[in-house]
């Protein structure tokens, strides 16, 4: 009996002393993070607008059902980072929906279609992917078209989701003003000047500085937009057409999925020297989660992928096996690094620093991007990012700002300037030879 007795209190003992510690960490793990509390307070009150989504795009190259808008059903889970339920989740009130095109003339997409086809310019498929976005937003009555500030804050408040276009590259006004108003009819309410490839008329980031930033057609590409209230979107152009735009733009800018360039040195992202031109401008900069221009390991990891696939190029031409073989062992051997919430609320509360909490906004890039953020796998994510903010010690007036209220009141701002511009400026007849000469042309 002693032996049981003292074999059982040590048991006994330890029992209790787990008991006590589970039930510790069970109070901890369902007590409300005060965090999130906070964030979702924020995010009803001005729920998400974010500034660039690429679904259109994601639908196009869908490997099952490609191009077809009825097979991608959103209101089931879909393999993308992007359905109705999750919309929700992520307190999403509205999308610039993305109508990218490749910049790249060789892109498949520009393939002909048909024996007798001409050769097909950018136009053609950006009416597809226009096509494409309207007929989602036409499908579904949890989203809606609202193509003025006034018409966004409308379908917040119905619990919709506001639908704009965001046209992401400028080639694909084919150097035509009047291509650019009739995308803008077709509800473009922003343009990208460029995507990855300098055009006739503006120097993209990842490509050459031919022109050192606009040429005197470019700046009137810039006007243009700001008579018709159409934002110039700054993503993706090189510094020099950044500065260039803001010289000439009278209504705010954006930037619809950029970060900053003191914290990653990518090419993408915005120069801080940028960065505190903003406020005087008006405009916003819509942080993105892409992990190579939130994270330096990762955008040190895909320079050194390059460098690796360069390498094994030269050391065996023409054995496309063996540089591959070569190239999966080096991966093995050196595992990709993973940005995470942290690296994204460091961004922008820079941002927030050199451009102050008016001038900060969120552009996911969400079905655009390949690899996720850790924390940020898809569009239900938001809350989670805000929460980390308010760790931070933002305050909800902050996160309201960042949610929405930024963007909307770049919108409201770029109407003002449309209607006074508009009552003394005609539509711009100019042409890219009338402006820049015949020899910058160079679009078939």
């Amino acid at each position: 009996m002693r032996i049981l007795r003292s074999t059982i209190g040590p048991i006994s003992a330890s029992l209790a002393a787990a008991i006590v510690l589970s039930s510790s960490a069970l109070a901890q793990a369902t007590r409300p993070d005060p965090y999130l509390a906070r964030a979702l307070r924020a995010l009803a009150a001005q729920p998400v607008i974010d500034g660039h989504n690429d679904l259109p795009w994601r639908i196009r190259e869908d490997t099952v059902h490609p191009m077809d808008v009825e097979a991608y059903d959103l209101r089931k889970r879909m393999p993308g980072h992007t359905d109705i339920q999750r919309l929700h989740q992520g307190h999403v009130g509205a999308q610039f929906w993305s109508v990218y095109i490749p910049g790249e003339r060789s892109d498949a997409a520009y393939r002909a279609k048909g024996a007798v086809a001409s050769t097909p310019g950018y136009a053609r498929v950006q009416l597809e992917q226009i096509d494409i976005a309207r007929r989602v937003i036409a499908k579904y009555s949890e989203l809606e078209w609202a193509l003025t500030s006034t018409a966004v804050q409308a379908s917040v408040k119905r619990g919709r989701v506001g639908s704009l276009l965001g046209l992401e590259g400028g080639h694909a006004i084919e150097n035509s003003v009047n291509l650019l108003r009739t995308y803008y009819d077709l509800g473009a309410r922003y343009m990208t000047l460029t995507h990855n490839v300098t055009l006739d008329w503006a120097d993209a980031a990842l490509d050459s500085a031919r022109h050192g930033g606009l040429t005197p057609f470019g700046r009137e590409v810039v006007r243009e937009m700001n008579r018709m209230g159409m934002l110039v979107d700054l993503s993706h152009v090189s510094p020099g057409t950044m500065s260039n735009a803001l010289d000439v733009t009278t209504a705010p800018v954006i930037f619809s999925h950029s970060g900053a360039r003191a914290l990653v040195d990518h090419p993408r992202n915005v120069p801080d020297s940028i960065l505190a031109r903003v406020p005087k401008n008006g405009g916003v900069v819509m942080v993105p989660f892409v992990t190579a221009f939130v994270n330096r390991a990762v955008k040190a990891d895909d320079d050194e992928v390059q460098a690796q696939i360069a390498a094994g190029t030269r050391r065996h031409p023409g054995d496309s096996a063996a540089a591959r073989a070569e190239l999966d062992a080096w991966r093995a051997a050196h595992p990709r690094p993973k940005a995470t919430i942290g690296d994204v609320a460091d961004v922008i509360d820079h941002v927030k620093q050199i451009a102050g909490v008016e001038h900060v906004g969120i552009g996911s890039d969400f079905d655009g991007i390949s690899e996720t953020v850790v924390g940020l796998e898809d569009v239900s994510k938001f809350p989670a990012l805000f929460a980390e903010l308010a760790r931070r010690g933002w305050t909800q007036a902050d996160l309201e700002k960042l949610s929405g209220r930024n963007v909307l009141r770049v919108l409201r701002d770029a109407e003002r300037v449309s209607a006074r511009l508009k009552r003394g400026r005609a539509p711009s007849t100019a042409t890219i030879e009338q402006l820049d000469g015949q020899s910058q042309r160079t679009l078939p």
